[in-house]
């Protein structure tokens, strides 16, 4: 998915533009801190601390996959950006020494980690004391249905299993008292929990179906899938369905976000 990501970097910043000045507002990032953005895909999030911590500080941004971390690389030089360390590493098992952070950022990852509290509990060890986590997951299905529509047309026509509340997915920590328990059992001890919403755009289904195959793996397994027969069906109830979004002969999909600081 990182070629995809990079491609539509702009549209998936723009539309989730208001939860990353929420978690960059709360982190508070001071000069000379040391961040660190787990899961980091273009970088965008955390690019926006750098230059709030200035040349005596350092951006550490991550991401499991290595070529996500080249596609936030070529974003930091694009941004002229002199102050940040690009590293591939696993959120579960962080190659960091203990209390060597002052904030961590996590955008709408934590809920996709095989093992979302070995990845807290990382956290929370290299976060020094009075350090600030971050983070953004979503809310559930019904309050999402820039996805969810799509996972329900999937799953009824046999293309996608249903969810399961077991393994990791994008609505498992939808709940303030998961999420709580989650960072309580990891060690943080002041749990802040709001909501913010999200808008993302599309010019039409077609428009709609391409973004969602370079950035989706769920998607783009499905559609590959499908037979042509399907696809065609797809997108007549994706039309049906996203009919209450229209917009100035457009989509505003709309979702929400919950994000939390902890420390």
């Amino acid at each position: 998915m990182a070629a995809g990501w990079e491609r539509r970097r702009a549209s998936i910043e723009s539309g989730s533009a208001l939860v990353a000045e929420w978690l960059i507002r709360e982190l508070a990032p001071r000069q000379g801190d040391t961040i660190l953005e787990l899961a980091a895909g273009p970088g965008d999030t955390g690019f926006a601390a750098a230059p709030l911590v200035g040349e005596e500080g350092r951006l550490i941004s991550t991401d499991f996959s290595p070529e996500m971390v080249d596609v936030g690389r070529r974003r930091g030089v694009e941004l002229g950006l002199t102050n940040v360390d690009h590293r591939q590493m696993d959120a579960e098992h962080l190659e960091l020494e203990d209390d060597s952070v002052d904030g961590v950022i996590c955008r709408f990852a934590y809920m996709l980690m095989a093992d979302t509290a070995a990845a807290l509990a990382e956290t929370r060890r290299v976060l020094r004391p009075g350090g600030r986590l971050v983070l953004a997951v979503w809310r559930g299905p019904e309050k999402n249905p820039w996805v969810a529509i799509a996972g329900r047309v999937f799953v009824a026509r046999g293309l996608a299993p249903p969810p399961d509340p077991d393994a990791p997915g994008m609505f498992t920590m939808a709940a303030d008292e998961r999420v709580q328990s989650l960072l309580g059992a990891a060690g943080f001890k002041e749990i802040r929990i709001a909501d913010v919403p999200i808008v993302f755009a599309a010019a039409d289904v077609d428009d709609y179906v391409s973004s969602a195959r370079e950035t989706g793996g769920v998607f783009a397994r499905a559609w590959e899938a499908a037979s042509e027969d399907e696809r065609m069906g797809i997108k007549e109830e994706l039309a049906d369905a996203f009919a209450p979004f229209e917009r100035d002969g457009g989509y505003e999909l709309p979702g929400l976000a919950l994000v939390a600081v902890a420390s």
